[in-house]
């Protein structure tokens, strides 16, 4: 019998083969959603679809875009909220 947490969908089923040749099925984690713009909810380029144990372990670089409101903002977003801020600003 399956164990009682895994009869529900929160562990995703993948079908496995064993060395031994037999086939059977594994319960992982389900990926979470990709992240979204704040600002305009486009999906984030250079930011991973992983989970938050996975992202620990990867690089600085890995996991955020190394640009003004890297990982929280579009590209599109943050040029134009730059544009903003700079037409803002008193001389």
């Amino acid at each position: 019998m399956v164990a009682g947490k895994f009869k529900s969908r929160t562990f995703r089923r993948v079908k496995i083969t064993t060395p031994g040749g037999e086939n059977k099925i594994s319960y992982r984690h389900r990926k979470p959603a990709t992240p979204k713009c704040g600002s305009c909810g486009a999906v984030l380029k250079g930011v991973p679809r992983a989970r938050k144990s996975e992202i620990v372990n990867m690089p600085k670089t890995a996991k955020r875009p190394e640009r003004p409101y890297g990982g929280v903002l579009c590209s599109k977003c943050m040029r134009a909220k730059i544009k903003d801020q700079a037409r803002q600003t008193k001389i």
